[in-house]
């Protein structure tokens, strides 16, 4: 069983709706969640012209590879009507992988871990909520210490807890 840390997210229409559809497509087609966040809101990061991001981290367990299970989250943007015409602009959904077991992995189609979430505290708030402790399998920190660490000076406010 693969142990995953994901992270969805999006700034456009129902947000609180589209995660909770986005969590119940991934239970159904990639894997079961073991751990969620709370959602947090920040302004939108790197494109800044466009609403705030909702986003939320979840854990799940998977027995779908690491290629695998990208193609089945981009299948499931896809479902919801992601469009990627912008880079960095808005979108219904957006789930990245930001941990695939303490694999390092590089391919064309994926870069695991995250290579940003050190850059992104809307990234490492809500992974340190469920995964405090988790080490960086290339930086050998834990998530908190990454926070702590963390030049990102966009604010990030807590939405709700689950």
């Amino acid at each position: 069983m693969n142990k995953v840390y994901l992270l969805i997210g999006g700034n456009m229409g129902d947000r609180v709706a589209n995660l909770a559809l986005a969590l119940n497509l991934i239970e159904q087609e990639a894997g079961s969640i073991h751990a969620l966040s709370s959602i947090y809101e920040t302004a939108a990061w790197g494109f800044t012209d466009q609403p705030d991001f909702l986003n939320q981290a979840i854990f799940i367990h998977t027995l779908l590879d690491a290629t695998s299970l990208m193609k089945c989250l981009l299948g499931i943007e896809k479902k919801m009507g992601r469009e990627r015409d912008i880079p960095l602009g808005p979108r219904i959904i957006d789930i990245d992988i930001i941990y695939f077991n303490e694999e390092i992995i590089q391919t064309e189609l994926l870069t695991i871990p995250h290579p940003r979430l050190t850059e992104r505290r809307f990234v490492l708030l809500p992974l340190s909520e469920i995964a405090l402790n988790y080490i960086h399998p290339v930086l050998l920190k834990t998530n908190e210490s990454l926070l702590k660490e963390c030049g990102d000076s966009l604010a990030v406010y807590k939405k709700s807890n689950l």
